[in-house]
């Protein structure tokens, strides 16, 4: 018999006879990562809990992954890759309010909020910070530049502007607030944050 697991405290399941596909195990083992994370966050996380709540052995987790944060981290780009993914609309202006505030809405879920320990906790762990650049920043950036370089081909952006440059702008001014939280990131914020940026603060002329 098979029980189904329906959350971090649900007992594991179990499996007849058998090797299961390693795609179905990593699968299982970065949901039930994900949903303790959740309703956790990263810092008690081990891979014992996650070898329990997915049904897996520990000795699987550490043949997958090199450390439980290194899997926490996995384990949110799984669960983000699609909300934040990138629309690709004729318009720069409803593509790039569409995604700034998506982005501030995951970021600011719990799932969110664990990404942001994992960011926090790389500042002494050189493998972790590694491991975010290469399995999540970096790419984050590549889709940003796509986009933002697709507009400046379509005449949206001066030619000579550095597409690098605006993505700091944009995504490192909502980093900003929500990790030096004086301010809020809000609605009204993103909104002003894009128009800001594509319509420039100078005075009109």
């Amino acid at each position: 018999m098979t029980r189904k697991t329906e959350g971090p405290g649900a007992a594991p399941r179990t499996r007849g006879r058998g090797r299961r596909p390693i795609d179905e195990v990593q699968a299982d083992v970065l949901r039930a990562t994900s949903e303790l994370i959740v309703a956790e966050g990263t810092a008690d996380l081990t891979f014992d809990r996650v070898a329990k709540a997915a049904g897996v052995s520990k000795t699987t987790l550490y043949k997958l992954w090199p450390s439980p944060r290194a899997l926490a981290l996995e384990a949110y780009f799984h669960v983000v890759s699609e909300p934040l993914a990138f629309d690709h609309n004729t318009d720069l202006r409803t593509d790039l309010l569409q995604q700034l505030h998506s982005f501030a809405q995951v970021m600011q879920s719990p799932v969110g909020r664990s990404y942001l320990e994992l960011v926090g906790a790389s500042q002494t762990d050189h493998e972790l910070s590694l491991a975010i650049r290469a399995r999540y920043s970096s790419e984050r950036r590549e889709l940003a530049y796509r986009r933002l370089a697709e507009a400046q081909d379509r005449g949206e952006i001066r030619e000579h502007v550095d597409v690098k440059v605006l993505v700091d702008q944009l995504w490192g001014a909502v980093y900003h607030r929500l990790l030096v939280p004086d301010e809020p990131v809000t609605h009204a914020f993103i909104e002003a944050l894009v128009a800001n940026l594509l319509d420039g603060v100078g005075p009109a002329r």
